[in-house]
């Protein structure tokens, strides 16, 4: 028997580690859910004058930490105050030192997305004019290196583990009550809550490595500890400790007194369990839920039960699966899995996939948002490859429901006949044993061997005497090879950026490179309204100053620099020598002295009199123009 089963093992336990192997080595560096989807400056552009700050706009909120926008000057000197903070929604920005020369400014941001990912990056603005930089933003980043490669590893061993761990458990209460006391069940349900428990407690330790310096030394520093602690996702993970140890109180309970019970007393337990550790298990996936990417972008009040849903059915499917697939090969002689089990398991896998159907296609409407992005982008084939995956799992499935219908049909009573009379046959060795034990120890311990050689050979006689036990063995192995791919590929799928954010940064990135060819018109007008407090420089950025569409930006501050914090500000377009306009333009209020509009038409190039009316009170306004060449 153990011969036989090594081989098949051999190979599962190798496929494990080739598929761990390969998303290792194929991981990207930093993998950012958060995109940059706009700067002021812009990548690239060339301003008259310095700015009060740089801001950086992302596709969804940040987490912000010391030094995570910084700013050099042309030598590589600091030209930031030090102090980012957020300027509302997901703009966040850095006060500029006053006084900066002009050249080549270089930009670097390393935050930490919603989702709990590391985003960083470097671009870079000009002041007066570009000149040469002796900034390198080259090196190693956030989520690199070896403490990148051990976190995905983690991120691996702990869906594996509680896979292992919420299906199995699920498998003997649901399906195959008699499992509790199979101490080859015991030990694959207790190896998934060491992996998942050891898994967390290592992905805590590297969390505050892993999105900042991605130093392998800064692992055990006590102060990035208490940082990580205070975030959402430090939360998650203790969270998910502490329902562990409340799982390792289902588990003894489940393997001790609940195999102990009988009849009625066994039945009322069940309940109870069933209770206690669906709770135990929803909460657990809501450790994943609350961190990542259910709990940022759209309707995550939505997304994150639908994600909790999702992650159980997988647990319920393939853990279950494993678990069978340890009864079919190790489960004893005196306690073989039945017919009934079987079946009762390929009915909670058929309820499983459906619900992983249907979560499944929420989540991919979700994450993509176009059915380009399906096939433009790293998270789209990723999701390709795996929804193929799982169709193969699910023929494979189909394979192994049809061994079961077969298996219902023989008669069991035959079956464990066969096995108890093999089982209990004597033979001739065993007798000589008896009469030799004692008079010399080197011929018991030979003859020993012997019969438990003959032991494991009359058992797996007994277990492949059946040609429709051995065909559901054979496809159950099957399917549990694909799942080991199939999670591989999920877990690419958590660290992956989405589709729908990375189309976003795609289409940024393009309108910088646009903006940076066709330059950015940056008007400054001083303005006094008269009243009390009424003067001031009104600044208008007009991104990329081109016919068609323009992003506008206009900035009130007062005489010392400062933002102005103004009740109105509205501005017209007028082409005097083609008799068009004025084109009235009404920013929105973003922040304190900051107004944006986006979509501004230009609708022929020209000398154009931008017009700013700044209104300071109730009573007191002005409006001021300029002119400037746009398109």
């Amino acid at each position: 028997m153990t011969q036989a089963i090594a081989p098949r093992v051999r190979t599962l336990v190798l496929l494990f580690l080739a598929v761990a192997g390969a998303l290792l080595a194929g991981a990207a560096p930093a993998s950012a859910h958060a995109a940059l989807t706009g700067s002021d400056p812009r990548q690239g552009a060339v301003v008259d004058r310095a700015p009060q700050q740089v801001s950086l706009t992302f596709s969804e909120t940040v987490s912000l930490s010391d030094d995570s926008l910084r700013v050099f000057d042309p030598k590589g000197k600091r030209a930031d105050t030090g102090k980012a903070a957020g300027t509302g929604g997901t703009t966040y920005a850095v006060k500029l030192h006053s006084g900066l020369p002009d050249g080549t400014y270089t930009v670097t941001y390393q935050v930490v997305s919603a989702d709990s990912h590391p985003v960083s990056g470097a671009f870079t603005f000009s002041i007066g004019a570009p000149s040469s930089t002796s900034v390198s933003v080259d090196g190693q980043g956030a989520g690199e290196g070896l403490v990148g490669r051990l976190y995905g590893l983690g991120r691996y061993v702990s869906y594996a583990g509680f896979i292992v761990l919420v299906g199995g458990c699920a498998f003997v209460l649901a399906c195959w009550p008699r499992g509790a006391g199979v101490r080859a069940v015991q030990r694959l349900v207790v190896s998934g809550w060491l992996a998942l428990t050891a898994a967390t407690l290592a992905l805590l330790l590297l969390r505050g490595s892993y999105t900042t310096s991605s130093k392998f030394g800064d692992v055990f520093d006590l102060d990035l500890l208490g940082q990580v602690l205070q975030t959402k996702t430090g939360a998650a993970l203790v969270s998910r400790l502490l329902l562990l140890a409340a799982a390792a109180l289902f588990i003894a309970v489940l393997f001790g007194a609940y195999d102990r019970r009988d009849g009625d007393e066994k039945r009322d337990l069940v309940f109870g369990l069933a209770v206690g550790g669906g709770v135990v298990a929803a909460g657990l996936a809501a450790s994943w839920a609350m961190a990542e990417h259910a709990s940022t972008g759209l309707q995550p009040g939505l997304a994150m039960p639908v994600d909790v849903v999702h992650l159980l059915a997988v647990a319920a499917w393939l853990g279950g699966l494993g678990a069978l697939l340890v009864a079919l090969y190790r489960a004893p002689v005196e306690t073989p899995l039945d017919s009934t089990a079987v079946r009762r398991f390929s009915r909670v896998a058929f309820g499983s996939v459906v619900a992983l159907v249907a979560t499944g296609v929420y989540q991919s409407w979700r994450q993509l948002g176009s059915w380009s992005a399906l096939t433009g982008t790293r998270y789209g084939q990723l999701l390709l490859v795996k929804i193929g995956l799982v169709v193969l799992l699910v023929g494979i499935a189909w394979i192994s429901r049809r061994w079961t219908s077969q298996l219902a049909q023989a008669p069991a009573g035959a079956e464990r006949e066969r096995v108890a009379v093999g089982a209990a046959a004597p033979d001739a060795e065993d007798i000589e044993g008896t009469h030799t034990r004692d008079t010399d120890p080197a011929r018991a311990a030979q003859l020993a061997r012997q019969k438990a050689a003959a032991e494991a050979a009359r058992r797996k006689q007994a277990r492949d005497a059946d040609p429709r036990r051995f065909g559901l063995r054979r496809s159950v192995l099957a399917e549990a090879a694909v799942a080991v791919v199939v999670l591989a590929v999920t877990t690419m799928l958590t660290s992956t950026e989405p589709g729908r954010t990375e189309e976003e940064a795609k289409a940024a990135t393009a309108s910088a490179a646009e903006a940076s060819a066709s330059g950015t018109l940056t008007l400054d007008m001083p303005f006094d309204t008269g009243g009390e407090d009424g003067k001031g420089v009104v600044r208008v950025d007009l991104d990329p100053a081109r016919i068609g569409g323009n992003e506008l930006h206009v900035y009130v501050e007062r005489p010392n620099g400062r933002a102005f914090d103004v009740p109105e500000v509205k501005l017209s377009f007028t082409l005097e020598s083609k008799d068009v306009g004025p084109l009235p333009v009404v920013p929105d209020h973003i922040t304190t002295g900051h107004w944006a509009a986006s979509g501004v038409q230009i609708p022929m190039a020209g000398d154009w009199k931008v017009a700013v009316t700044v209104r300071t009170s109730d009573i007191d306004q002005v409006t001021v123009d300029k002119n400037a060449k746009i398109g």
